[in-house]
């Protein structure tokens, strides 16, 4: 069998099905088993502080049973010469993946694990200090501090999962409107998110 091009790695994981789950009080722990392991099989020099972000870092919120980590990195370029070939070697899928939109910069880091079955455990986001990603956090921790608009949150994942259950695309594409303007809130609410820890909020 020839090997997987990348336009046929990038089709069979944006048509993966969407399934959603009630919280589960074991998703901190797995995020905390796969920091340990990242810091375990990274060299210490290439990262700097790890996040649980994500539906899954919010309590009572359902969410696709997947661990979103973020890993703050130094320089790009050097995760992706060494990262890959480590974590690839243990079953990790890797992409080279835009922030926005098609193959345009800025680029990080992610990587999808997976369990003995096949499905996503974690998506691992590597990116530097500067990012946007860092946003996500005052995301998180919005939703932590405030349960209703959790819920209404939750409310729109569930009508985009039934509305597209094998299309992840357009799954997140529906997110958009909300997930921007309520970032647009926190952010005025908290601030710099590089003062953020996974700990505000709780």
């Amino acid at each position: 069998m020839s090997p997987e091009t990348l336009d046929q790695k990038i089709a069979r994981v944006s048509h993966e099905h969407v399934a959603l789950a009630p919280y589960d009080l074991a998703w901190p722990e797995l995020f905390a088993e796969e920091r340990d392991h990242l810091r375990h099989r990274v060299p210490a020099t290439l990262i700097g502080r790890i996040e649980h972000f994500g539906s899954t870092a919010v309590p009572g919120l359902i969410a696709k049973p997947i661990i979103d980590v973020l890993v703050e990195v130094h320089d790009l370029e050097s995760i992706r010469r060494e990262v890959p070939r480590i974590l690839e070697a243990e079953g990790y899928d890797y992409f080279w993946r835009p922030t926005f939109g098609d193959d345009v910069p800025p680029f990080y880091a992610w990587f999808i694990k997976r369990d003995s079955c096949g499905m996503r455990t974690h998506h691992i986001h590597m990116v530097e200090p500067h990012f946007e990603h860092w946003e996500r956090l005052l995301f998180r921790d919005y939703l932590r501090l405030y349960p209703d608009v959790a819920r209404a949150y939750g409310a729109l994942k569930s009508r985009l999962a039934e509305q597209y259950p094998d299309d992840r695309v357009a799954y997140t594409a529906g997110k958009t409107r909300f997930v921007t303007e309520l970032t647009q809130r926190a952010k005025a609410y908290f601030g710099d998110p590089s003062h953020l820890s996974q700990e505000i909020g709780r």
